[in-house]
């Protein structure tokens, strides 16, 4: 049958945690200001994609086939209200577009919360 004996199991009573020192797990490892700073400069360095959307609209496929040159699809945005700025797919806030040096631009109005807002630097 089968050549396990009945030593060889598991035993849940040999554990002994009364040595364990458990002090060691809970201290949170302090970072001193320069480790902080570089870290921060790594990820200041990473390329990100910055859209304004300007809106949207949800149209059935048979709409969309009908559509041809000249046809005007309604979106859901009403004229002058703020745009969304959007960080690689992620809502940043709002904004509204301008024009500098012949290129469009965009004006910040608002920037909704995140944690990289209360980085330093």
């Amino acid at each position: 049958m089968s050549d396990i004996n009945e030593s060889d199991l598991f035993n849940g009573d040999d554990l002994n945690f009364d040595d364990l020192q458990l002090e060691q797990f809970e201290e949170t490892p302090q970072l001193d200001s320069s480790m902080s700073h570089r870290s921060l400069s790594f990820f200041k360095k990473i390329p990100v994609t910055v859209t304004l959307e300007v809106s949207s609209t949800e149209i059935s496929l048979g709409e969309l086939m009908k559509a041809g040159e000249g046809s005007v699809i309604e979106l859901d945005k009403l004229n002058g209200e703020p745009l969304d700025v959007k960080v690689n797919g992620s809502l940043m806030g709002h904004a509204e577009v301008v024009v500098i040096n012949e290129k469009y631009g965009l004006r910040l109005i608002d920037v909704v919360e995140s944690p990289l807002n209360t980085m330093d630097g």
